[in-house]
């Protein structure tokens, strides 16, 4: 399996969520159309959780890498937290919080962290991608093409082509394929593509909006044993 210091943390996490039930196929939208569905959805938003399945794929090797877990974030005043609890192959914890990511693997008793100074709205901007955040934030991040309606999962989805910004993230991320439900303003599916031909596809299902989450779903369960690491050691 690729080490986590081997892909960039934001890619990892710039996962969001989805609706599954069958739904009557909406009227065509246009690319404003879906982000001001979008913008609705994230005026909206308070908390949710979802079942993910991530799938990352090393072309170097040609081997995919899948895994699954559960996906919680809430809005805590103007800041978005996340918690990523991956189940299969093993257990681990991704935490977004206080403007740092965590990366924490019981299995070893290791903690990375990752500061986020200085970067911090442009990861928001990754983690909240067509969930939490809006279709004029989508804007400033991203240009944004319009690829036109697909179905994914039963549901009438706006397909979506971004491109960072950011020479900092293009550095790492090329582009960015995200399905938006067209009924919902939400993301149902998105895919991250490497420079080097790597790219990563994430999946949401069991979705619950206004999901009531516990305090302590956003903490880390570490013990005396756990070390705290950066990537630079």
């Amino acid at each position: 399996m690729r080490p986590f210091c081997r892909i960039p943390a934001i890619v990892l996490f710039g996962s969001l969520l989805c609706g599954f039930a069958l739904q009557a196929k909406p009227e065509i939208c246009s690319l404003e159309c879906v982000l001001e569905k979008m913008d609705e959805a994230a005026s909206n938003f308070r908390s949710a959780q979802a079942d993910f399945v991530w799938d990352q794929y090393q072309k170097v090797v040609d081997e995919h890498d899948t895994q699954k877990g559960t996906v919680y974030y809430r809005r805590v005043g103007k800041e978005i937290e996340m918690m990523a609890e991956i189940k299969e192959p093993d257990a681990k914890f991704v935490l977004y919080k206080d403007g740092k990511i965590q990366i924490y693997q019981p299995k070893i008793e290791q903690v990375i962290v990752y500061p986020t100074t200085g970067n911090q709205s442009e990861i928001e901007s990754y983690l909240v991608l067509g969930f939490g955040g809006s279709g004029q934030d989508l804007k400033k991040s991203f240009e944004v093409s319009y690829l036109g309606e697909e179905i994914v999962g039963g549901i009438a989805t706006a397909k979506l082509e971004l491109i960072p910004k950011s020479e900092k993230f293009r550095n790492n991320v090329s582009k960015i394929l995200l399905w938006i439900d067209l009924s919902r303003g939400i993301s149902l599916q998105q895919q991250f593509f490497l420079l080097q031909g790597d790219n990563r596809l994430a999946q949401y299902s069991s979705v619950q909006m206004k999901a009531k989450i516990g305090n302590d779903v956003f903490q880390l369960k570490t013990t005396k044993k756990t070390q705290f690491v950066s990537p630079r050691g």
